[in-house]
């Protein structure tokens, strides 16, 4: 029996491992979109989503319209930033999975200052839960983390 797992992200996306592979879902259907990660980058390894992005903005859709309500200042915040992270199980290297800028997982590079900002928050987020929950020292977490980009683990020499 293959395995199948799913991530829902905060943004309504969908993640799911299927027959070895890391695919992105529509949200709606479920129906696969494309493939994130292929199943020799995923043998052996874990897959975690972390918090990544400005905790005093994330928005309780609970509280939404109470007296008081002390989100307005983030209003332009839908949703709390991810990093999506895959390691190994001897914490041996970690991959922050980039998404696009629409927020996709599907590979398209196509990035700006924001984006570029957004992804070093993730990979931050990486290394803290590296250093925090697996206890990797922090000299071995900051050379062990990397990107990708589907196929790619730079932007070097790919034309943008």
């Amino acid at each position: 029996m293959e395995t199948r797992l799913w991530w829902r992200l905060s943004s309504g996306r969908a993640l799911g491992v299927l027959n070895g592979m890391l695919l992105e879902y529509d949200k709606s259907t479920l129906a696969p979109l494309g493939l994130v990660l292929p199943a020799e980058e995923l043998l052996g390894k874990i897959i975690v989503v972390a918090d990544s992005g400005v905790e005093e903005c994330i928005i309780d859709y609970d509280m939404i319209g109470e007296e008081g309500d002390e989100q307005q200042d983030c209003e332009e915040y839908q949703e709390r930033e991810q990093a999506v992270l895959v390691h190994g199980v001897d914490n041996d290297s970690f991959t922050v999975i980039q998404p696009n800028e629409d927020g996709s997982y599907w590979r398209k590079i196509v990035r700006n200052k924001i984006a570029r900002m957004k992804e070093r928050r993730r990979e931050k987020a990486a290394m803290k839960y590296a250093i925090e929950i697996l206890g990797v020292e922090e000299g071995k977490a900051m050379s062990e983390v990397i990107s990708t980009w589907g196929p790619y683990t730079s932007t070097r020499g790919n034309a943008l």
